[in-house]
């Protein structure tokens, strides 16, 4: 079986990513690994609104999306966030296409539960990748936009993590990797911040709980359990800036927090 991965990573995060980093996304290319990117775009997104006067606001920490705002998030992460990472990846050697849920169908959406408060926010039904594998039998490496489509042809605005965790599930891919601009989900131990290797679900919630998680890494760390769905058992977060962490998250592992949804408990 050909290894291959997804990857999900932030608007922002990805602007700020070190060439190395896209030199290694090109050497694990050119060895036979074939990465597919799922990107998101938040902080591009409001900045844009806020240009353009739309208001905006979050609910349970999804964007409330009208048709207005719709028409800026596609604009904006199917438009300048994801040209940007096909031009960088193209700059340093590799070979991207960018695209989104929209186009062929990609992403199959339908309304969430709370559409009624939220507006156009969507949960994946299906993800045709067909259309992932046909990219990478050409050589390309997928970068993909976080909207989805339904029978009727309304856009959906789509959680990146959501998206990534689907789109791996349907590619059979068990592992998935976040990156961000952490190590990982730290732990104070003897004073020290340290790294946590591996955490469950349910490790995460109490440490949420406890205050040992907070703030910033919050909507990190749950974003990253959103990934785990379908067939998607693990996800890895990693820091971006971290020299050679893609390499090592995808051959190797022991590199950041590695989530899974549960550990078989050692009797």
């Amino acid at each position: 079986m050909e290894q291959r991965f997804v990857m999900k990573c932030g608007g922002s995060t990805l602007a700020a990513l070190p060439e190395d980093f896209f030199g290694e996304l090109r050497e694990l290319q050119q060895s036979g690994v074939k990465p597919v990117i799922v990107h998101g775009g938040g902080p591009a997104i409001s900045e844009t609104l806020t240009k353009l006067g739309i208001e905006t606001e979050f609910v349970n920490g999804l964007r409330k999306t009208s048709d207005d705002v719709l028409d800026v998030v596609e604009m904006v992460l199917a438009g300048r966030i994801n040209k940007e990472i096909v031009r960088k990846i193209g700059m340093n050697g590799a070979q991207a296409l960018g695209l989104s849920g929209v186009d062929g169908g990609l992403i199959q959406a339908r309304p969430v539960a709370n559409a009624s408060e939220i507006g156009f926010v969507g949960d994946v039904t299906d993800v045709e990748s067909g259309i992932i594998e046909g990219i990478m039998a050409m050589g390309y490496i997928p970068v993909i936009a976080p909207i989805g489509i339904d029978a009727n042809g309304q856009r959906y605005n789509i959680n990146a993590d959501t998206a990534a965790g689907a789109v791996a599930s349907h590619l059979g891919v068990e592992r998935m990797i976040v990156v961000t601009d952490v190590p990982g989900i730290l732990k104070t131990v003897n004073g020290e911040k340290q790294v946590l290797p591996s955490v469950t679900v349910e490790e995460i919630e109490e440490m949420i709980a406890s205050g040992e998680i907070y703030g910033g890494m919050i909507p990190k760390v749950r974003a990253a359990i959103q990934c785990i769905q379908g067939r998607v058992r693990e996800v890895v977060i990693v820091s971006g800036q971290e020299a050679g962490v893609l390499t090592r998250a995808v051959r190797e592992g022991g590199v950041g927090t590695s989530i899974v949804q549960s550990k078989q408990r050692q009797v």
